[in-house]
């Protein structure tokens, strides 16, 4: 039998969808922040659509949104959103910024938005516990942490070479919200990331260096640690030399 949907739910539903439409107007506000070199108000904005980005999920899946309005796709309008707002924006600010020396800054640029592009086309990025199948195109925070800790072009070059082969390796990067395994801690290090990341506005970027170690060292634990407990458990899941053969 067809459970009957009433009109609140439908509403309820939408407005939904619009939290995570308002994304691209935070975006939008973005692009022309960076394009005046404005880079406080352009991860201002972008911090705001990280926001909307971490609640808009929870939300739809609580109301169960795609049974109330299963014609309009939440994904896809999601990762519209978040093709712009991780990915052309960031890469937008590194190309505007004296973050790489030109024209490793085009060449950096170019590779982030093809690499994400053809990431987005991947159906099978998440796996079953709900980590990211290769490095999930989070530019925004990579971009956000050269902003704020201000490394080498050559090294900040090749990190972004790094991310995107890592694009496309079968290596296993958290999704801080959804991965069940130590999630109290993966979401204290990424609320401890976010905190240094508003000081580090808040601060113009000019930052002490507690404040730099602490983005690094939070940050490579969010970037690191999927691929570190996969291997822990290929480690654990190998067969010792010295064990008998299993008879048939």
């Amino acid at each position: 039998m067809t459970q009957r949907i009433n009109t609140f739910e439908i509403w309820r539903a939408f407005a939904v969808h619009l939290l995570t439409a308002s994304g691209a107007l935070w975006a939008f506000l973005s692009i022309i922040a960076a394009a005046e070199q404005r880079w406080v108000a352009t991860f201002a904005w972008l911090g705001l659509a990280l926001l909307v980005d971490g609640i808009d999920g929870p939300l739809a899946r609580r109301i169960d949104i795609t049974r109330v309005l299963p014609t309009w796709s939440g994904d896809l309008l999601d990762a519209v959103i978040d093709y712009v707002t991780y990915v052309i924006i960031p890469a937008f600010a590194l190309y505007q910024a004296d973050l790489i020396h030109p024209p490793l800054a085009f060449i950096a640029a170019a590779l982030i938005v093809i690499t994400s592009a053809i990431y987005y086309a991947n159906l099978d990025m998440k796996s079953k516990d709900y980590y990211f199948i290769g490095f999930p195109v989070v530019w925004n925070m990579v971009i956000f942490t050269f902003f704020a800790v201000r490394p080498g072009s050559t090294f900040a070059f090749g990190f972004v070479l790094i991310c995107c082969v890592a694009t496309f390796l079968p290596i296993k990067f958290l999704h801080p919200v959804r991965v069940k395994r130590y999630r109290a801690l993966n979401l204290t290090v990424f609320g401890i990331w976010s905190a240094l990341g508003l000081a580090a506005l808040f601060m113009a970027f000019q930052v002490p260096t507690w404040i730099k170690v602490g983005l690094l060292a939070s940050g490579l634990y969010l970037f690191c640690i999927g691929g570190v407990l996969q291997w822990l458990g290929r480690l654990n899941h190998r067969p010792s030399p010295s064990s008998p053969p299993r008879g048939d």
